[in-house]
């Protein structure tokens, strides 16, 4: 559990920067702060059809989450209040679908953190089979990422990375320096510093600039 804390606390941000591999864009929480970091286990749903998702849910270890492909589907609602339930209760830690949800209320209720692609009320059959625990490729910024059994998904408001087996490591130690850097830069703009300046910018390659950096205290002069 400490390292799904240490992970949720970094952020995918700083987990992304440091080699965590983004999925796409178009994820997002359904309700605001929906946040986790546990290992994935793959769910390949069949198009329009989540059987296979109630078998994860039954079947899913505490504190995993549940990462699913559908198949190029995404326009059914196959998330809805009933599996956010079963999931909440066997204790899984989060689910990330690049298909659609609905029932999204509900899904906030039971505090289950779910990304999804959107929102449909389409009900999905339940009797087409699929596959739990093979490795699914979800679309990511850079083409298909794919997401194996163990590798560790972390979720927050701005999306969701995967951080591969065997890479977790590496990968947390340069986020663990990044954030760092990070809170010295906040730290130094609060103290008036540009970030110009801290960044090592240069501005000269926008057309408009008129000088050098202004502190915060400069601008307030001016302003008065």
């Amino acid at each position: 559990m400490a390292l799904a804390e240490t992970l949720t606390a970094m952020g995918t941000a700083a987990l992304a920067r440091s080699g965590g591999l983004p999925l796409g864009s178009h994820l997002f929480p359904v309700w605001p702060g929906a946040a986790f970091a546990a290992t994935a286990l793959p769910v390949q749903c069949t198009p329009g059809d989540n059987l296979a998702l109630h078998v994860a849910v039954a079947q899913a270890p505490p504190g995993g989450a549940l990462v699913v492909d559908v198949a190029g589907e995404p326009d059914y609602g196959y998330v809805d209040e009933i599996l956010a339930v079963a999931a909440r209760v066997r204790g899984v830690a989060g689910i990330v679908i690049d298909g659609c949800v609905r029932d999204v209320g509900a899904i906030a209720r039971a505090e289950l953190p779910v990304l999804s692609a959107g929102v449909s009320v389409r009900e999905p059959g339940h009797d087409a089979g699929g596959a739990v625990g093979r490795e699914v490729a979800l679309d990511g910024d850079r083409g298909p990422t794919r997401v194996r059994r163990g590798d560790w998904v972390v979720a927050d408001d701005d999306g969701v990375v995967c951080l591969p087996r065997g890479r977790v490591t590496a990968i947390v130690a340069d986020a663990v320096e990044s954030v760092a850097r990070d809170r010295e830069v906040v730290d130094a703009l609060f103290a008036g510093r540009s970030t110009l300046d801290l960044l090592n910018l240069d501005p000269s390659r926008v057309v408009g600039w008129a000088g050098g950096p202004v502190s915060a205290a400069g601008s307030a002069e001016r302003a008065g």
